[in-house]
């Protein structure tokens, strides 16, 4: 035992100096002494008034005179920095009390928080705790260790070989994946063949081309999963509460759909609806996404309690194996602009095909694509060649080619809208084939107004989603109230027969009258001015007239998918009884 003697004076009162009542030294030579005074910190003893230089030389002096040894204790207990502290606490209040100090010290006597508080003001010991040697391993660990060593060793160059083999066949079954995925999807959209384009290919340079000249195409695929797995677009759609109001009430206000049901949500992003369907009763939700934002969702997934119920599959569609045969209801946010940009459909229409029961829910069920006619000879002025060629007084008259080849993206005033708007393709997602998504649709809308000239076409989609599966008969007798016809507006089929909301229908608009703006905007298809140069003298007077209310715009609206970009639009129109034509592209 090392029983400590308290201490005559105060442990912090400063040490007399023999120099004191030296008058010959010089106010320098004092200022030297202070000076190594401050550098120097005093390390005062743990159990008596003893001053040293450092902590090592204290804790031998303790030892050596008091029989205490601090860093055996220190290994008998293991203790890291914070127990240090603890220790070092306990020892000077036991001192300052009186109190005899000896080696048999144990956890449960610095189990206190109360020991992290310095006994001893800028206590020069804890600071030096970090200049102690390292804790060292008990014997008894490293005779374990040393046993082991050789097992370990090979059980983990075992190991490390049987991971490098796995990997090399997991990125030998992506690259067929993606080869057999990219293959079917080209086929599907019509990109390649080589019968098909060989005619192009003859015409075109060498630069480019693949086996048997025909012409490679990029894939922009991987620039589109890459512009989702940033933040700002996913805080853009959510942000949209038309879009995302529509599919929390739809879930919500039918839970009795989703109770105890498999769900599929494709292009989860961060994972909102599948946490909607979580909350809302489903036993099991797959979510499917190819953009690296997946990682992010199986944290909010993670952060929502929801891990159980929700399982996050990372990769594409046509690629992913589900880990069940068949899901009760698919749910995904696929609309892009003009409804069909960026080819998510196709997608979903796969999983339909190969995963969907019999008698399984689409959310959404139907979308309804609509035009109509726009006039506004101010904004085309502002915003047009008029506006090109005199910015701050200098000719930009280049940058105005091509302005009207593609499709503007924006939201429209509804009251520049001068014609009645018109239904040109309904899509039934229990029936849509990915072959339907290229198609030519007639349209036909009636002025509402005089106009000089047509500016252009505004096009947009509606979203409806339907509680009720439609009959596989087309002859069912059964009415259903939940239809949805081919020229259904999303503001009125929400409504009962008595013209109040409906609740157990959910549908909205992304058109340009008097709703909510959404992220989707409307599509603007500017008329080019100079299409009467490119005619004959004839229909050129016929382009140019003027338009009384209540005449009719009739022709048809082609949608198709860009030659070099599967994930592109090509929309072309025609009027003026098919006399004029004119395409934009969306890219």
């Amino acid at each position: 035992m090392a029983t400590s003697s308290k201490p005559d004076r105060p442990i912090n009162e400063n040490l007399a100096s023999d120099s004191e009542s030296d008058d010959s030294r010089d106010e320098d030579g004092w200022n030297d002494v202070e000076e190594d005074e401050e550098e120097t910190p005093e390390v005062i003893s743990l159990l008596d008034d003893r001053v040293f230089p450092d902590v090592i030389s204290m804790l031998a002096h303790c030892k050596d005179k008091h029989n205490f040894d601090f860093l055996g204790v220190r290994q008998t207990l293991q203790l890291d920095f914070h127990g240090c502290v603890r220790l070092v606490n306990f020892i000077r209040q036991r001192v300052h009390e009186g109190l005899p100090v000896n080696e048999n010290i144990t956890l449960a006597d610095i189990d206190d928080d109360a020991y992290l508080k310095p006994v001893l003001d800028d206590d020069a010991v804890i600071i030096g705790l970090y200049d102690l040697p390292e804790l060292p391993v008990p014997d008894a660990i490293l005779s374990a260790q040393s046993s082991d060593t050789a097992a370990l060793v090979n059980d983990l160059l075992k190991r490390n070989t049987e991971l490098q083999e796995q990997l090399a066949s997991v990125m030998l079954q992506h690259e067929n994946y993606r080869a057999a995925v990219s293959k079917t999807l080209d086929e599907r959209w019509g990109e390649t063949g080589a019968d098909d384009n060989a005619g192009k290919a003859d015409g075109v340079a060498g630069k480019g081309k693949g086996k048997d000249g025909v012409e490679e195409k990029e894939d922009e695929s991987k620039y589109y999963w890459e512009s989702y797995a940033g933040v700002d677009i996913h805080e853009t759609m959510l942000k949209d509460t038309v879009r995302t109001d529509a599919y929390r009430d739809f879930i919500y206000n039918n839970k009795h759909l989703f109770a105890g049901k498999t769900v599929l949500d494709i292009g989860c992003g961060t994972g909102i609806l599948s946490m909607f369907c979580a909350r809302a009763g489903a036993s099991r939700v797959l979510a499917v996404d190819a953009s690296d934002i997946i990682f992010k969702a199986r944290e909010n997934i993670y952060r929502a309690g929801l891990s159980d119920t929700i399982t996050t599959l990372h990769g594409k569609m046509e690629e992913v194996v589900l880990p069940v045969d068949q899901v009760d209801i698919i749910v995904s946010e696929w609309m892009g602009y003009c409804l069909l940009f960026e080819a998510m459909l196709p997608s979903v229409l796969y999983a339909r095909d190969k995963y969907l029961a019999p008698g399984g829910l689409m959310v959404p069920s139907h979308t309804n694509m609509w035009v109509a006619p726009v006039s506004d000879p101010v904004w085309v002025s502002e915003n047009g060649e008029a506006f090109w060629a005199d910015v701050y007084g200098f000719d930009m008259g280049a940058m105005a080619k091509g302005i009207y080849d593609e499709v503007r993206v924006l939201h429209w005033p509804g009251d520049k809208v001068c014609g009645t708007s018109s239904a040109f393709k309904m899509l039934d997602l229990y029936t849509t084939t990915a072959a339907d998504l290229s198609f030519t649709a007639p349209y036909a809308s009636q002025l509402t107004r005089d106009v000089d000239a047509v500016d252009g076409f505004l096009i947009w989609f509606d979203t409806f989603f339907s509680p009720t599966v439609p009959p596989k008969n087309a002859e069912a007798t059964v009415v259903d109230k939940n239809n949805v016809p081919d020229d259904a507006v999303a503001t009125e089929w929400i409504l009962n027969d008595k013209g109040a909301r409906d609740q157990d229908r959910v549908a909205f608009t992304t058109g340009p009258f008097g709703g909510a703006e959404t992220h989707w905007k409307q599509g603007l298809l500017l008329c080019d001015p100079h299409l009467d140069e490119k005619k004959d003298q004839g229909s050129a007077a016929v382009a140019k007239q003027e338009k009384k209310k209540d005449d009719e715009v009739r022709g048809e609206i082609t949608f198709s998918v860009a030659e070099d970009n599967a994930r592109a639009l090509v929309i072309k129109a025609t009027w003026n009884g098919g006399q004029t034509q004119q395409s934009w592209a969306l890219r």
